[in-house]
């Protein structure tokens, strides 16, 4: 990988070279093919459906940094540049100036312009407006592309590469730039779509979910309500999110079990680990069967799980002593107080405090048992 990374940035600056010397042409764009192949970057043409000469505007979902340079080798398209300051990164890379740095309207209005003159390539556009990596399903389209033309014309791409995913989120494009000239090959597929044509009076919004619709079909994903500003800020969230402080889950009672290699120590180690966490709710809930509560550790790998499956009745059992064979929602608060005896002064929201008897009133039923669970739920995580 690292002999390929070395030998691939040597011709990749060669490529560019190729690509910036020769005018745009049917021979420019064989040429920077046959030596994109040296670099892994295979692309394809799954179905040879003829392009509409007549169409200006291509919509494609986003999957890499370097979609629009893929399609550009089969056909000649411009892509503006929606993100980033313009200058001679934006140029190299391929993107399209337009000198416009206001709004969505005042982009729209530059393209429309761009579009009315037959002599300017097609435009290439992402309403996506964020890369994924297309396995899953497609972003929500912006409408601003659609309200440039009332004709579209659709372009399915997929990505595969070998062990490394064709997209990482955060990443930049010069980390992406490296990966693919490090794996041995990425492979782009492009499907062209038959052009679409906006209905009589139908809004752009419409326009645009119905050229997803049809563009998640032929891809075989989901056409999700996702946008790029969710994606956004569900990135920004994984990157504050703090660490977890306890084992897989999630659940602050569980403890982190280990997966010893078949043959060598089998099951006990986990087995050892359920049923250390099987007397700790056993030393809580001493009428609940041993058995019972393995089995329910078991599958939920967390202390406070299974005391609350057993205290609220999810799980079924017979009680080992006749005393503690009543109602488990009427849990004597004689157990509860020794929970909290054990553990010290147990502190709980209510101040009223618990009673020595069943309580008459539904409310104060409640309450108590609230506050019995607090108290168990405290005393398991000691």
């Amino acid at each position: 990988g690292l002999c390929l990374l070395v030998l691939r940035l040597f011709i990749g600056v060669h490529v560019f070279l190729v690509s910036c010397a020769l005018p745009d042409s049917v021979l420019r764009r064989f040429i920077v093919r046959v030596m994109c192949l040296v670099l892994g970057l295979v692309v394809r043409q799954s179905h040879p459906r003829p392009r509409d000469a007549g169409v200006r505007v291509y919509i494609a979902n986003h999957v890499t940094q370097f979609d629009h340079n893929v399609i550009n080798l089969l056909t000649s398209c411009n892509t503006p540049v929606l993100n980033g300051a313009p200058g001679f990164i934006c140029w190299s890379r391929g993107f399209m100036e337009l000198g416009v740095a206001g709004s969505r309207a005042e982009l729209v209005d530059s393209l429309k312009m761009y579009s009315s003159h037959q002599g300017n390539p097609p435009l290439l556009l992402f309403p996506e407006e964020a890369a994924t990596n297309g396995r899953a399903g497609l972003l929500r389209f912006s409408s601003w592309p659609f309200s440039i033309l009332d004709v579209v014309q659709p372009v399915a791409l997929h990505v595969q590469r070998p062990l490394i995913a064709v997209n990482v989120a955060d990443s930049s494009w010069i980390s992406e730039l490296l990966w693919t000239f490090f794996i041995p090959f990425t492979v782009y597929q492009v499907r062209w779509m038959p052009p679409v044509a906006r209905r009589t009076e139908e809004p752009s919004e419409d326009f645009a979910l119905r050229v997803q619709e049809l563009l998640a079909m032929e891809l075989g994903v989901v056409s999700t309500r996702l946008t790029a500003a969710d994606k956004a800020e569900h990135m920004k969230r994984l990157r504050h999110a703090p660490p977890l402080p306890f084992a897989p889950g999630g659940c602050p009672g569980s403890i982190h079990r280990l997966h010893a290699p078949a043959g060598l120590s089998g099951a006990a180690p986990v087995d050892t680990q359920i049923m250390a966490m099987a007397r700790r709710v056993k030393e809580v809930l001493p009428h609940v069967p041993l058995e019972v509560i393995r089995v329910d550790l078991a599958q939920t790998d967390c202390v406070d799980t299974t005391i609350a499956n057993l205290l609220e009745g999810r799980v079924s059992f017979f009680p080992e002593s006749q005393e503690a064979g009543a109602d488990l929602l009427a849990l004597s608060t004689s157990q509860a107080g020794a929970a909290a005896g054990t553990q010290g002064s147990v502190a709980v929201p209510s101040s009223k405090p618990a009673t020595k008897q069943f309580a008459k009133s539904p409310v104060e039923r409640h309450l108590s048992l609230q506050e019995r669970k607090r108290a168990l739920y405290d005393y398991a995580r000691r």
